[in-house]
């Protein structure tokens, strides 16, 4: 599997998926990945917010980790600390996710390394909401 995919196979995710996770959605307007789960939102997915910080975000109640959610999504997108992502593969790998998302400067080498050898798709140290806005702004979801 490349290191990069191409716009082709990320234009394919996106049409794919219907539910993506969000790991360290906050529930302030003003971070970062609360403006990037909103559009997501906006674009017609459905987001569940995982931050045990918090109870809800966006008008969905939030979950403390992906185990507690429990249910595959199709994509799960990180808003956490490099070192955090080894643990996030594992509960990817567990609940059977596809999709490893890892926002602009969130790069785990080992960690994207075990996802890929379980058959997960992995993009790190991309910003979803700019990707999917460069490959989809003129598509209807």
């Amino acid at each position: 599997m490349s290191d990069r995919l191409s716009d082709e196979d990320m234009s394919a995710l996106f049409k794919e998926a219907e539910t993506i996770a969000i790991v360290g959605l906050s529930d302030d307007p003003r971070r970062d990945s609360y403006r990037v789960a909103s559009y997501l939102q906006s674009q017609g997915y459905t987001i569940i917010p995982i931050n045990p910080m918090i109870r809800e975000s966006l008008g969905q109640k939030a979950y403390t980790s992906l185990r507690d959610y429990g249910k595959p999504v199709d994509i799960v997108n990180v808003f956490r600390k490099s070192e955090a992502v080894d643990a996030i593969v594992d509960d990817v790998i567990a609940i059977g996710i596809k999709v490893l998302w890892t926002q602009l400067g969130i790069v785990n080498a080992s960690a994207a390394k075990k996802a890929k050898s379980a058959s997960i798709t992995v993009v790190m140290d991309r910003c979803i909401a700019v990707e999917h806005r460069r490959l989809l702004a003129h598509v209807a979801l």
